[in-house]
């Protein structure tokens, strides 16, 4: 079953001192969800987006919020962000001591839930929930900064996933996320990823809306 490209721009590659303007700029734009990185310094070496900040944006935004969680002892933060304006709630299997139960969790907010695998983790750790889940990031860096390169090995990972939800007809989403510019965008789509996360290659030279459009069509 081909899905449309969705492009979720990462606003931690926008200006932090005008993400009011940076997420109206969004709203005129070709983007379908607004991808926002949460780092608790701890799961990753990087601090960044806690649900205050998420509540204050959140209202300039007519886009979904695509929330990726990247943060230990998630469990007791779901609530949080969920109250805070996710739309898309994504956690990592080991931030959790129960991902099926983190997953009932989510969907008992009335959100949508995604697992994100990175890339050193086997897809045996989605692969007894996906049925379950409503969206699948495979992540093309290992996460915490922006403006990394692309690891191509991923992309394994996204074929097989990807023949599977369309061998088992799933409603299941794959995102990729981690160096995503034209030319590994193409590559992406090849392998089955549907939805693209860009921070460097949206917001470079200030052409967020050629670049979201560059993106979708390549």
């Amino acid at each position: 079953m081909k899905k449309n490209i969705k492009i979720a721009p990462s606003i931690l590659s926008a200006d932090f001192a005008n993400l009011e303007k940076e997420i109206s700029i969004l709203n005129n734009s070709e983007a379908d969800y607004v991808h926002v990185d949460v780092m608790d310094g701890h799961f990753v070496n990087n601090l960044t987006f806690g649900p205050p900040v998420i509540e204050k944006i959140r209202k300039y935004s007519k886009k979904p919020f695509d929330v990726h969680l990247m943060i230990k002892s998630v469990d007791q933060y779901l609530e949080s962000y969920s109250k805070a304006g996710a739309d898309i709630i994504t956690i990592h299997p080991e931030t959790t001591n129960n991902l099926d139960n983190a997953i009932s969790k989510i969907k008992s907010l009335g959100k949508r839930v995604g697992v994100s695998l990175n890339p050193d983790v086997s897809i045996d750790k989605v692969l007894p929930v996906i049925n379950k889940i409503d969206l699948l990031l495979i992540m093309s860096v290992y996460p915490g900064f922006a403006g990394q390169k692309f690891i191509p090995d991923v992309l394994k990972k996204v074929k097989i996933l990807s023949e599977k939800i369309n061998n088992e007809n799933l409603n299941v989403e794959i995102e990729i996320d981690g160096g995503i510019n034209i030319d590994t965008a193409k590559l992406a789509k090849k392998a089955g990823a549907n939805v693209l996360v860009a921070g460097t290659a949206v917001y470079s030279e200030n052409k967020v809306l050629e670049n979201i459009k560059l993106l979708k069509n390549c």
